[in-house]
């Protein structure tokens, strides 16, 4: 008389299983690359702070299409400085872009046509993009990570906000995450 809930508990565990499995697969055709470097590479002069004698610009990056399901990219830029643990500490962020269109599939150098929202930059001074200005010694590597979404980051604000660090913006990421790449520099 037992067996017959044991059972149909069973196979409705089975069930839910096998849906949550087909609802976390992910795409790994989801590519993020740059024309100026090669993940692994040293940043190109022409791109590194001013005070290093390049542009202060972002980097031009492309993507592959975004896997079904998405709604929405966002994208980070960041670097753990010495003495900062993954996993244990925020990284310093460089560059946060959400809502970014689900159709874009590149971002030129600089970003000149302001596609995405952003959020502060490494000194919390203002919104945008910081350029690597690493001190003398050894290089420091940095990561850009591109993120497809199922949502709208409507939880973050809908213009450049200083208020949206790091922690804010993964904090809002939580859960809507389909797919990511990222590529890694070192400067």
């Amino acid at each position: 008389m037992t067996k017959l809930p044991v059972l149909a508990a069973s196979a409705l565990f089975l069930c839910i299983q096998s849906a949550s499995a087909e609802t976390l697969t992910i795409d790994t055709s989801f590519k993020l690359t740059s024309p100026a470097f090669e993940s692994g590479d040293t940043l190109p002069a022409d791109l590194k702070c001013q005070r290093d004698q390049g542009d202060g610009l972002s980097p031009p990056l492309n993507w592959t299409t975004a896997p079904a399901g998405s709604k929405s990219l966002a994208l980070i830029m960041h670097h753990y400085p010495r003495g900062t643990i993954e996993g244990r500490d925020a990284p310093s962020q460089y560059w946060l872009l959400w809502n970014i269109p689900v159709e874009t599939t590149k971002l030129k150098r600089g970003n000149p046509l302001s596609i995405g929202t952003e959020g502060s930059d490494k000194d919390g001074r203002r919104t945008g993009y910081t350029p690597p200005c690493s001190p003398p010694g050894p290089q420091h590597k940095y990561t850009i990570t591109i993120y497809a979404l199922n949502g709208m980051l409507d939880n973050l604000p809908t213009q450049d906000s200083l208020s949206v660090d790091w922690q804010t913006m993964t904090d809002a990421m939580q859960g809507k995450i389909i797919s990511s790449s990222k590529i890694e520099f070192l400067n």
